[in-house]
């Protein structure tokens, strides 16, 4: 005989490690690694099954343990925030449109509103950050929204993976690290959200896509 519990526990662990993947990577945007959270990924033991988040996993273990908070610091400011911006600039409408606070906010703002999300007072980022954005999709994890999909599919799926590849490319092993685990994670999920609606009558379309 089947028991239900069991499922039900293994969904729950499945559903609260993606919340936790999102979150640490959102971690990782917004702001560096103290020496807590570099400890905690240097000892890491992903498993070795050579897929590619494993891979990734390990990748960003192996950088943690060579680098210091000091050194996280100078090189989240250079990529992410710089005196004007750094190398990398993080936000879907300098991705999509090719600059600041665009279209893609005003869209954003409008469906955070419906979800009943609001930006947190302390934060100087614009919501469309990828961070912050990330950081919603844990909370509709861990809420168990239907609104994941749709919600990935109208804000990440057109340019995050284009952003964490620009990462992926730089120099500071414990971004470049980020880069590519966030990579194989939003792939990983893509495919989730794709299969999910395969199976379901109804399916969604993209806005812009007119």
């Amino acid at each position: 005989m089947h028991d239900n519990r069991q499922t039900v526990a293994a969904v729950d662990e499945r559903e609260a490690l993606r919340a936790d993947i999102y979150r640490l990577l959102a971690r990782l945007l917004l702001a560096p690694p103290d020496a807590e959270l570099l400890d905690l990924l240097a000892h890491l033991e992903p498993d070795e099954d050579g897929g590619e988040m494993s891979a990734a996993w390990q990748a960003l273990a192996d950088a943690a343990q060579t680098t210091t908070p000091e050194a996280a610091g100078r090189a989240h400011f250079e990529l992410l925030v710089g005196v004007i911006q750094g190398e990398v600039t993080p936000y879907a409408s300098w991705y999509l449109h090719g600059t600041l606070m665009d279209e893609p906010l005003v869209a954003l703002r409008r469906d955070l509103r419906r979800l009943g999300i609001a930006r947190a007072e302390e934060s100087r980022d614009p919501e469309d950050h990828l961070g912050a954005l990330l950081e919603v999709m844990a909370l509709l994890v861990e809420g168990g929204s239907p609104d994941q999909a749709a919600f990935f599919h109208r804000h990440l799926a057109s340019w995050a993976q284009r952003c964490l590849a620009d990462l992926a490319r730089v120099s500071p092993p414990i971004y470049a690290g980020t880069g590519r685990l966030g990579i194989a994670f939003l792939a990983q999920e893509r495919q989730r959200f794709e299969a999910m609606t395969e199976e379901s009558p109804v399916r969604m379309i993209d806005p812009a896509a007119g």
